[in-house]
């Protein structure tokens, strides 16, 4: 009999790290700043960073992909 197997608390870094942009990416790929990218994210209008290490962060491409396409829809 297996014993039940218990869900880890990683993250989609861990799967698939291609997947994980880091800052200078999602500046590049948005077209905003630090600055700008980090007030959105505090009044909940820019997806969430995800911990890659202590001192390092990093965003999901889908949810940036996701981010720029609703972004371009609301501007047409």
């Amino acid at each position: 009999m297996h014993a039940p197997s218990i869900a880890s608390d990683t993250n989609q870094f861990e799967a698939n790290p291609a997947d994980t942009l880091r800052l200078p990416t999602v500046c590049r790929r948005t077209g905003l700043g630090r600055t700008t990218i980090y007030r959105l994210m505090a009044h909940g209008l820019f997806p969430s960073s995800v911990r890659l290490a202590p001192r390092a962060i990093g965003w999901h491409r889908a949810d940036i992909d996701a981010w720029l396409a609703a972004r371009s829809r609301a501007s047409h």
